[in-house]
């Protein structure tokens, strides 16, 4: 029987007892698919996009950033909730299980037409503030317009996916996601040049492949679900607002530090005037979705250790919890060296790709190598905050997750400028990397030793 389909007490059995390489393997196979294709979304965007020309393909890689401030909140309810779904399964308490699901849910939807209304009425001085020059700034508008309105779908799906994944359910939530991204690579040159919508094409795919995927994982939870998203259990109230901040906001700091550090990037890069500046920032908005998308295979084998951490935790059976963070790190290291050799090889036809102009390109293929040069160094990075993050610890977890792209990487991006040119913008995530994997040992080497012995009773 798959783990999916069993009942709810056999499935925490499972998970508690079940050897650790087969049962990491088993939750990590559907998350890594569906990481991979939810980076497609954004890299088919850019993909066709890049066919137009090159303001189109930097406003694309400017809205990153709001994709990314869409996913920091969506993560935020998704994990704070999920977190708290799957050590409560250990525990065996359901009924609060239930309560958090319904709660994490509605609030996040609520706050999804909070971001898009708030979005749509100020899109112009957004747009701006996103790093768009004059050239760029119709384009970005087109696009974001669109964007804003699908906010709600966008957000609870994150949501829907992480409380499915938390409970072993990883293989249901990977089927909304991936029906979303196959229609969102359909309907991309369809809308762009059948319908010659240009990059607002890109962005209507977008948001009508999300909303699919919303709606068949809300069908997904509802039927195959262990803990179901009722909306008679919603219960605001501050237990469950706490728990999900605690579980949420080391995700919150990852992704929304992530959307200011691609703001200041996109800044950087628009210091060097003109059609240099349109063309690195074009450049910079490729890499970056290029090394998200190699990323997120990473974290999708992250995502599969997750479950087994909190439901393992929650019961007490620490040991088993160091041994799947150690068996991640090992697989994670192979996997990781494997992606960054071809990306180092690789680079300048992956940039050309997307688009092919020789200055973006030239821009692109330094700035890719550097980061696969460290690459391998985010596997204990995006573990050790995984991990910390499902056992509660808020703090160093949130502190590893702001380090990468906010500690380290913003004031890298203004400083290595100063010295080293453009070169310092594409060297910037390298440098951060390096930074972080060094800060993310003390963090958690401490916790790891701690997990020698099993709590009793």
């Amino acid at each position: 029987m798959k783990i999916h389909t069993m009942p709810q007490d056999q499935k925490v059995e499972y998970m508690l007892t079940a050897p650790i390489p087969g049962l990491i393997c088993q939750m990590a196979v559907p998350t890594i698919i569906s990481m991979l294709v939810t980076s497609l979304y954004n890299m088919a965007d850019t993909l066709f996009v890049g066919q137009l020309d090159t303001q189109s393909t930097a406003a694309v890689g400017i809205s990153f950033s709001v994709m990314a401030i869409f996913q920091a909140f969506g993560f935020f309810f998704g994990h704070g909730s999920g977190n708290y779904i799957s050590r409560a399964m250990g525990a065996q308490q359901f009924d609060s299980a239930r309560k958090m699901a319904a709660t994490g849910f509605i609030t996040c939807l609520i706050a999804g037409v909070a971001i898009g209304v708030l979005g749509i009425l100020f899109i112009s001085p957004l747009s701006v503030l996103l790093g768009s020059t004059p050239t760029i700034l119709p384009y970005t508008v087109s696009y974001l317009r669109l964007i804003f309105l699908g906010a709600p779908f966008i957000m609870g799906s994150f949501v829907l996916n992480n409380q499915m994944r938390f409970q072993g359910s990883a293989s249901s939530a990977m089927v909304g996601i991936v029906s979303g991204a196959v229609l969102n690579i359909v309907l991309d040159p369809i809308l762009i040049f059948v319908f010659d919508m240009g990059v607002a094409g890109a962005a209507a795919a977008t948001v009508i492949s999300q909303a699919v995927s919303f709606f068949i994982l809300l069908w997904m939870n509802r039927t195959q679900a262990v803990i179901r998203v009722d909306l008679k259990m919603f219960t605001p109230s501050r237990h469950y607002f706490t728990n999900i901040f605690r579980g949420g906001v080391p995700s919150l700091c990852r992704q929304g530090i992530g959307s200011i550090a691609t703001i200041a990037l996109n800044t950087a890069a628009g210091n060097y005037g003109g059609a240099a500046a349109d063309a690195a920032i074009a450049a910079m908005g490729v890499v970056t979705r290029i090394s998200t998308f190699a990323n997120s295979a990473l974290i999708g084998f992250g995502q599969g250790f997750q479950p087994v951490c909190g439901t393992n935790y929650g019961a007490g059976k620490y040991t088993r919890v160091r041994e799947a963070f150690n068996f991640c790190l090992r697989v994670g290291v192979v996997l990781l060296i494997i992606i960054s050799i071809a990306g180092f090889v690789g680079a300048e036809p992956l940039i050309a790709l997307f688009r092919k102009d020789p200055q973006v390109i030239e821009i692109g293929v330094l700035a890719l190598r550097s980061q696969c040069l460290v690459f391998v160094l985010n596997v204990y990075i995006v573990l050790s905050n995984m991990m910390l993050q499902t056992i509660g610890m808020a703090a160093r977890a949130s502190i590893t997750a702001a380090a990468r792209q906010g500690i380290f990487f913003i004031p890298l991006i203004f400083i290595l400028p100063l010295f080293m040119g453009l070169t310092g913008v594409q060297i910037a995530q390298a440098v951060s990397d390096v930074c972080t994997f060094l800060l993310a040992i003390p963090l958690t080497r401490g916790v790891l030793k701690q997990f020698t012995v099993d709590r009793e009773g």
